[in-house]
């Protein structure tokens, strides 16, 4: 019997590919060979790498210049032994300087080494200091955060996140000896938290009081017992974790990150009051930071690898980026997408495809099955959306609706029509929340109601009258804002122009006190407008 000499390497190649996913876990590989009537053939599959300790690429900035200690040399004491001021801190000796990379080495023979700022000579002013740790990459947290304190943890910080390259900041967890003193939050634990309220933003009193004990100085951001609440305590059934993580809005975000920053605002007072008569016992020192996470590759990518001074992912599915975040260039047949942890076990690749492709019909969620190939622009257009979409996937909404966020995206009712009031609206048009543009006094979400000071009739318009400003005068009353009820022998807007009686001959040329000319009635109501 003859055998193809490249089927047989396929062939073995799937094998091996299989024997390989047998001993891995999940969501680890990103395509199989698998045996079709056709002969073997690719399938993919949503892939990430393998959690890895991110200490070893992390760049750390300490802030304000000169918080480190020893320049110039400083003596320094402890707080179990607070009179014995013996050591010292001096940047110029190796052997008794504590930089800020000695947060993150590699501590050789069992030495330990830390950083360590100046004491707080200067109070009252407070000892102050920023930590910020970046990767110039996204990661995806996976274990918790560990900061080992020497000499005391701190009694009050601030650990905070950023998800775009620290241009901004958001606290990720406070921490006090009294919360409500500190931040005005009451304390609270993550193993408190449940389902709900799982990415909350909580201040704990749990690592910053103090116990007097040299073995307490561990703080944490717990992530494990956060994933706990969907895995279990040990967790074992990380489905269902996988599962709220594309099902639970900001629950993948709020793992993910760019950059982490430590707000040292009161450092370890030793259970007392700031003792002004040796200051020489108060500052910060860092043994190590532990941060446990993934390379954020968007599920396109099982393998992570530092090059070029950063970490990059090595994408699959015809993706590319720093984080598989779009499409190659000539795989734009359909709109880039992230992959799913869904359906387990092996989610949804979601990987792009080449015009012409088996994959490579283009998506139109539904609203059309019809598409034409733009050859200039080397992109698959959906043609004639119907349900009120419209765009190159059928995925925004014509002009005149907006989009139904209680329905997915290949829902036949995924566009709402805006319905903005004809009279009361500058046009048809709504935003993405539904609300119309209203024309002068008129307001609401369909512009169907008058501002005060305005009354409805086909259309918002100012009130003629009203029982502050605009009164109607001589006696006259206003009725529903839109007109004076003028009394007999007046008439005008506000009943300002007295009436003649030519038969009797008493026309009285000269207005009463009362009556005012219509130029400056016209002048009052226009400012009145105005204001």
């Amino acid at each position: 019997m003859c055998v193809d000499p490249a089927m047989a390497v396929l062939v073995l190649a799937a094998l091996v590919v299989q024997c390989a996913a047998l001993t891995r876990g999940q969501y680890d590989i990103c395509k199989s060979l698998v045996s079709t009537d056709d002969g073997p053939t690719w399938e993919f599959y949503a892939c990430q790498p393998k959690p890895m300790s991110m200490k070893e690429y992390m760049k750390v900035k300490v802030e304000p210049p000169g918080i480190t200690c020893g320049d110039p040399p400083e003596r320094f004491c402890t707080l179990e032994n607070p009179y014995l001021c013996s050591d010292e801190c001096d940047a110029a000796n190796p052997d008794l300087a504590h930089p800020p990379k000695l947060m993150h080495d590699k501590e050789k023979n069992g030495l330990l080494t830390y950083w360590q700022t100046v004491t707080w000579s200067r109070f009252p002013e407070p000892l102050l200091a920023n930590i910020s740790l970046s990767w110039n990459k996204s990661i995806e947290l996976t274990d918790d955060i560990l900061i080992t304190f020497e000499y005391g943890r701190p009694t009050i910080m601030v650990l905070d996140k950023s998800l775009d390259y620290g241009r901004t900041w958001q606290p990720y967890q406070f921490y006090a000896d009294d919360c409500m003193d500190a931040f005005g939050m009451p304390s609270k634990r993550v193993q408190e938290l449940s389902a709900t309220n799982v990415t909350r933003v909580i201040c704990t009193e749990e690592y910053s009081r103090w116990v007097g004990s040299k073995n307490e100085k561990n703080v944490r951001f717990e992530v494990r017992d956060r994933f706990a609440i969907f895995a279990g305590p040990h967790l074992r059934n990380m489905d269902s974790l996988y599962t709220r993580m594309e099902s639970m809005k900001g629950l993948k975000d709020f793992f993910t990150l760019t950059n982490l920053r430590l707000r040292l605002l009161r450092p370890a007072l030793g259970g007392t009051y700031v003792q002004r008569e040796n200051l020489y016992k108060y500052f910060y020192a860092i043994s190590n930071i532990e941060v446990s996470g993934r390379c954020k590759c968007n599920l396109h990518a099982s393998q992570c690898t530092f090059k070029d001074g950063s970490l990059q992912c090595e994408c699959e599915h015809n993706t590319t980026g720093q984080d598989c975040g779009r499409c190659k260039k000539s795989f734009r047949a359909k709109s880039w997408r992230p992959g799913s942890y869904l359906p387990s076990p092996n989610g949804s690749p979601n990987t792009c495809a080449a015009a012409g492709s088996a994959l490579g019909n283009c998506e139109c969620n539904g609203h059309s099955n019809r598409c034409s190939y733009i050859d200039f622009l080397n992109i698959v257009t959906c043609v004639s959306c119907k349900h009120n979409t419209r765009g190159q996937h059928c995925q925004h909404c014509r002009l005149g609706y907006f989009r139904n966020l209680s329905a997915e995206l290949d829902d036949e009712n995924v566009c709402i029509e805006c319905n903005c009031n004809q009279m009361g609206s500058v046009h048809d048009r709504c935003n993405e929340t539904g609300y119309c543009e209203c024309k002068d006094g008129a307001t609401g979400p369909k512009c169907e109601d008058c501002l005060p000071g305005y009354y409805w009739k086909q259309g918002c318009y100012p009130n003629v009258c009203d029982d502050g400003l605009l009164l109607c005068l001589n006696g006259g009353t206003c009725y529903q804002n839109q007109r004076c009820v003028c009394p007999a022998g007046f008439k005008g807007v506000l009943c300002e122009q007295p009436k003649c009686n030519s038969e009797e001959g008493d026309c009285d040329t000269a207005a009463p006190s009362s009556y005012l000319s219509l130029a400056v009635l016209a002048g009052g109501l226009l400012l009145h407008w105005l204001h």
